[in-house]
């Protein structure tokens, strides 16, 4: 078993910016010094072990930089407001003919 630790903090590779994202993304993968700590044992080898651990810190530091595209407010088409009015009215409609008739103020 291989583990592979990085100190976030103290890296050169990243801006201060960069470093805080790091941090909150992988929150649950650093522990209480700050250390990212990745682990495998996936193979008998400990040279391809190191090679996973190294390609897995990679995937994750990337991963945790990119941002989520901002996703634009849009407003319904007048077409499918009118649509869900019309459903509201059919169902309104069912749920009216399902009372009892009074037969005593027809």
């Amino acid at each position: 078993m291989v583990e592979g630790r990085w100190q976030v903090a103290s890296s050169n590779l990243f801006s201060d910016e960069q470093k805080l994202r790091i941090q909150e993304k992988l929150a649950n993968r650093i522990s209480a010094d700050g250390n990212l700590l990745v682990k495998s044992q996936e193979s008998r080898s400990q040279l391809e072990n190191k090679g996973i651990v190294i390609e897995k810190m990679n995937d994750l530091v990337t991963k945790a930089l990119v941002r989520k595209k901002a996703r634009m407010a849009t407003k319904p088409s007048k077409a499918a407001i009118e649509k869900r009015i019309e459903g509201k009215k059919k169902k309104s409609e069912n749920k009216h003919f399902r009372k009892k008739i009074d037969h005593r103020n027809l």
